[in-house]
């Protein structure tokens, strides 16, 4: 059987079975030369994202054994899809090198996957063993010493350089076929007749030349491992583990004075699949039973397959977690209760979704709509901070999720309006406070008003041609009660005196209308 794909000169065999490379067939060859050799040739068409999918599946997988995995660019993997693994510090896990390899080819192919492994000290090295090395034991992964790479490499082909098929062809010409060909020759006529590419794979495989390996995600400094002599497939063992693992993270965070924000758990199954679960808090924690409650919301929505082999559980996001001293001259009853919110945010969060609940958060703005934010109660307050214009305090909160800042006109309501409300109102002079107003059909009498406190609109905020007059948008703050002992906050947007400018862009004058924007208690 063999993997075809159109190209420019046809189609083209992109992979062949061993049965087919038996054959005679090669990756490369036409189709029509193909079934000239093999008439009963099977095909099937190649898939590049589903190969994709994959390859990442797999490099996935491999996070068992590290966490820096990356799976190679199909576009560059002519010989083959590869995972790159970094086992660096790893190895001691599974008792050394040797028996990591031999328990990573063990368990990937028992899913079905033909695979050769190497280990070297560069990602190069490693690549053109894996591909071009030749092992006593065939299928055994090549292993090479520490600092014995550039010995190892001498009698490979110069194509386990990753190079072009016509760099390849170059050098053949000239009799350079094997890498230790290359080692002493000049590198001003390979740069000239091949590219710089050719002494930039060569120096990367021998180490001269840094090929930094990006990794699938973050690898984080606090993450713990936990493998099982046999799989288990019930969640109660499931669970066991997760405490465990739970438990010696805490040991560390402890140790570091750090509690986590996020905690991501992942499973590793028998089949090759991964499972995972992720769950967040308002606060830097490392209560075991905390976060057991939080995932037990997740863990009946995983898919163990044939069973899980081995679980990790990592913090991705940490923060600085210092002891608290209780303060003796309040009520410690309420402080308790202030401590018990974090976790029931927390298991809120989980159960109703993220983003379901809120926290205020307060912006240095004047403007009553932009003074505050309603915000995820697990967000990082560091990370909304940046780029925003975050007020240093909470002085204001309002019943509907709005916050304002301390004014120097005097205190906000309790209530504020999402949206201010039309009213009608009448004032004794123009300027002036209202002396009866109707709102909702219904007229109350004033009998005490206090203000104006003036806002003027945000002018790097609200944009206006240059010139024109934007008085309109001022608006003058009134505290009132009516004769029931109601107590109300309303404006009036708009000034009757419009000032005149010489460079002002005619407009007409516009009438002040009257809102109501809070209730006080």
């Amino acid at each position: 059987m063999a993997v075809v794909m159109a190209s420019h000169g046809g189609i083209r065999l992109a992979a062949v079975n061993p049965a087919a490379a038996t054959a005679g067939l090669e990756s490369g060859l036409t189709l029509a030369a193909a079934r000239a050799v093999v008439p009963g040739l099977e095909t099937v068409e190649s898939d590049p994202h589903r190969d994709a999918e994959t390859l990442s599946r797999v490099a996935d997988w491999c996070g068992r054994y590290t966490p820096w995995t990356a799976p190679e660019p199909l576009d560059t993997a002519a010989n083959g899809a590869g995972v790159w693994l970094d086992i660096t510090g790893c190895a001691h896990l599974f008792g050394g090198e040797e028996n990591l390899l031999a328990d990573l080819l063990r368990n990937i192919k028992r899913q079905g996957f033909h695979v050769r492994a190497a280990l070297a000290d560069t990602p190069g090295a490693a690549w053109a063993l894996a591909r071009f090395g030749q092992t006593a034991k065939p299928h055994e992964p090549e292993i090479v010493d520490p600092g014995s790479h550039r010995l190892a490499l001498r009698k490979l082909p110069v194509a386990a350089l990753r190079i072009t098929a016509a760099v390849n062809e170059g050098l053949d010409r000239l009799g350079l076929r094997r890498i230790g060909d290359l080692y002493d020759l000049p590198r001003a006529p390979l740069v000239a007749r091949f590219g710089e590419a050719l002494t930039q794979r060569l120096d990367q495989a021998l180490g001269r030349l840094a090929e930094p390996v990006s990794p699938r995600s973050p690898v984080t400094p606090y993450r713990v491992r936990l493998a099982f002599p046999e799989a288990i497939g019930h969640l109660d063992d499931v669970a066991a583990g997760l405490h465990r693992l739970l438990d010696r993270l805490r040991q560390r965070l402890v140790h570091d004075r750090l509690g986590l924000r996020r905690a991501e758990l992942t499973l590793y199954r028998v089949d090759g699949g991964v499972a995972r679960a992720v769950v967040g808090t308002s606060r830097p924690v490392r209560d075991v039973a905390h976060l057991e409650r939080l995932f037990a919301d997740r863990l009946d929505s995983l898919d163990l397959g044939f069973g899980v082999e081995v679980m990790t559980i990592a913090a991705p996001v940490v923060e600085v977690m210092a002891a608290a001293q209780a303060n003796l001259s309040h009520d410690l009853a309420k402080d308790e209760q202030t401590m018990q919110l974090g976790p029931l945010i927390d298991r809120l969060e989980m159960r109703l979704g993220r983003g379901s609940v809120v926290r205020l958060e307060s912006r240095a703005s004047y403007i009553p709509e932009r003074a505050g934010l309603a915000v995820s109660a697990l967000d990082n307050r560091a990370d909304l901070r940046h780029g925003e214009d975050v007020a240093p305090a909470l002085d204001h909160q309002t019943t509907d999720g709005r916050i304002m800042p301390t004014a120097p006109g005097g205190a906000r309501p309790l209530r504020l309006f999402p949206l201010p409300q039309v009213i009608e109102a009448m004032a004794e002079v123009p300027d002036g406070p209202p002396v009866m107003f109707r709102w909702r059909r219904l007229l109350h009498k004033v009998v005490y008003a206090e203000g104006p406190e003036r806002i003027a609109p945000e002018w790097w905020r609200d944009v206006a041609p240059p010139g024109e007059d934007r008085s309109h948008l001022t608006r003058d703050y009134y505290r009132i009660e009516d004769t029931d002992g109601r107590r109300f906050w309303l404006y009036r947007e708009g000034l009757y005196d419009l000032p005149t400018m010489p460079d002002a862009i005619p407009s007409s004058p516009r009438a002040p209308r009257w809102f109501l924007h809070g209730v006080f208690a």
